[in-house]
């Protein structure tokens, strides 16, 4: 089968097509035909290894020394399962499904940038969503459930003001659904190209962070949002954070390692179902030029998410 491999740590040139061995399913695992995947900002930071030293020793333990341990990167797919083993139940062959490779810190799974994949049945696997495709269902699992780690630490009840700081990419596009539908008035953080995105999505108020007078904006929140985390800052980002009514609070994606328990992965499922949660697409590209849609990427200006279809001819 045809996958990118990341040959060593580094610049996006370091992703490289080949061809590897088909997987075969073990007794509890099915057999994916991936059909997309998506390119994501932590998939750009495990390949680019630019962390501070300490941080950079930290991950290499984790992800391996000089190249990573495991060298087809990508956990989120979606496709059709092609064969399963002998103890698997609830899925059958045909079926289509979506997924994602991280059940919890400790358990992650590697190689959805790839034709095939193995995953066991008890993962973050489920029947696709029937009334999207498998590019948007490949654009919900990431920006999702990272979404629903920073709703999970609110309590918002109708009425409450929450700021959403990256408001345009895949975490801040599915934080901004999110809060919505717990009846949130949602104020949007992102460029001025990108206010019609956010309006489409819920977003209630607009705050333009290049703007000069950003800053003079800002009301008081029952939450503040952080799509972004440490990865950017600016003027307007940190007054935001003291941007807060009484007890109000708030709350980094980058607090914390991110949990990802499977009934919010399923939660997503019936909400784009129930068209509560609609994926963002930026772009979509074929598997071939997986280099350059880590390049799009890292470049840090993406709506939505970046898609990587093995349909897609380019």
């Amino acid at each position: 089968m045809k996958a990118i491999k990341c040959l060593k740590y580094g610049g996006p040139e370091n992703l490289v097509l080949t061809e590897v061995e088909k997987p075969t399913p073990k007794e509890n695992e099915v057999l994916i035909r991936i059909h997309a995947t998506s390119v994501t900002t932590s998939d750009v930071l495990i390949r680019r290894m630019q962390e501070s030293p300490i941080s950079k020793f930290i991950l290499q333990c984790v992800f391996g020394f000089g190249k990573p341990r495991k060298p087809i990167l990508g956990m989120v797919s979606s496709g059709i399962i092609e064969s399963k083993g002998k103890r698997v139940s609830s899925f059958n062959i045909g079926d289509e499904v979506f997924a994602y490779g991280s059940v919890s810190p400790t358990k992650r799974h590697f190689g959805s940038y790839a034709e095939y994949i193995c995953l066991p049945e008890d993962w973050h696997i489920a029947h696709k969503p029937i009334n999207i495709s498998h590019n948007e269902a490949a654009a919900i699992p990431y920006g999702g459930l990272l979404a629903s780690h920073l709703l999970s630490k609110t309590d918002i009840k109708k009425g409450d003001k929450v700021l959403v700081y990256g408001a345009s990419g895949s975490i801040g596009s599915m934080a901004i659904q999110l809060a919505k539908n717990a009846g949130a008035i949602v104020t949007s953080v992102c460029s001025g190209r990108n206010f019609d995105l956010v309006k489409s999505l819920g977003s209630d108020l607009e705050i333009d962070y290049t703007a000069k007078d950003a800053d003079l904006k800002l009301e008081n929140y029952n939450y503040v949002l952080d799509a972004v985390g440490n990865s950017k800052s600016s003027t307007l980002k940190e007054k935001s954070k003291k941007a807060l009514c009484p007890n109000g609070k708030y709350i980094s994606i980058d607090h914390g390692i991110p949990l990802t328990p499977k009934d919010a992965f399923l939660n997503l499922k019936i909400l784009v179902e129930q068209e509560k949660i609609k994926p963002v697409i930026d772009r979509i590209y074929p598997l071939a030029k997986m280099a350059e849609a880590h390049s799009y990427v890292e470049k840090g200006h993406k709506r939505g998410n970046v898609i990587v279809s093995m349909d897609h001819a380019g």
